[in-house]
């Protein structure tokens, strides 16, 4: 990053507790995530690796509107001119991908959509406050839900991460039902999501570290295969399924802002 460069992703570390809180930082842009962001976001998960004082981590997203709405659409992904072929500048945004074992926590308020999958996919658990929406826009805009689509089907029942994949924007899980079908694990009221996942984080920290990353990593494990074979069809069926982009635009220009809250 080079001098005076925009910082997108804060990171507050706590030396009493040994918890760090990082903050996806562009509630301008509902937090959505553009390439400079991806590089924070890789750079802050390998610097926390070789942190010995942050022993927990809380992940959350700046402001009230979203903790984080995917990628920026301004965000220009070159891609080679080959269907085997495909970049997606996500993939590697989350901690399990950049080989951080330390457990993390999200703290979720107002919308988290598209490829914040990617980094709730990879956190060890979930805190919500009322305010926390969760839907997928893919199928709306004639869009692949493949790599979103696999992590969410680890985190709640088969139909109700099948729905949210197929209902596109007609729909958003509400927090409630977040919390009902397990994908939050605490509902809080507005604006305490935050404090409530650093408390956990910081009784997790308090722990022996050796006993703690050990149990993330098994955790991990019991869903590794299954990540690993979806992922493998996702490059496929996107490259399949997606329409060409300038039609995907003209979806999203033609949008409904109309939605069921369930």
């Amino acid at each position: 990053m080079g001098p005076g460069a925009a910082v997108n992703v804060q990171v507050s570390p706590d030396k009493d507790t040994g918890v760090a809180v990082v903050t996806l930082d562009r509630p301008e842009r509902l937090n959505a995530i553009d390439l400079a962001m991806v590089g924070e976001l890789t750079d802050v998960w390998r610097e926390l690796r070789f942190d010995d004082a942050v022993r927990a981590v809380v992940l959350t997203g700046r402001g009230e509107r979203a903790f984080c709405t995917g990628i920026d659409r301004d965000a220009v992904v070159p891609q080679p001119g080959s269907p085997y072929m495909a970049d997606d500048p996500l993939l590697r945004i989350g901690p399990k991908s950049n080989d951080l074992w330390k457990p993390v926590v999200a703290a979720v308020r107002g919308m988290a959509c598209g490829g914040a999958f990617y980094l709730l996919g990879e956190s060890d658990f979930l805190v919500a406050d009322t305010t926390a929406t969760f839907f997928d826009p893919h199928t709306t805009y004639g869009m692949v839900s493949a790599y979103e689509a696999v992590l969410m089907a680890q985190m709640m029942p088969h139909g109700e991460a099948a729905r949210t994949a197929l209902m596109g924007t007609a729909e958003r899980m509400s927090a409630r039902r977040a919390h009902e079908v397990g994908l939050v694990t605490e509902l809080t009221e507005p604006g305490a999501a935050l404090a409530a996942a650093t408390s956990a984080a910081a009784v997790i920290a308090g722990y022996p570290t050796e006993a703690v990353q050990g149990t993330v990593r098994a955790l991990w494990a019991a869903k590794e295969a299954s990540l690993a074979q979806g992922f493998a069809q996702a490059p496929h069926l996107v490259a399949l399924g997606n329409l060409p982009g300038e039609r995907q635009a003209g979806l999203f220009r033609a949008r409904q802002r109309e939605f069921r809250l369930r």
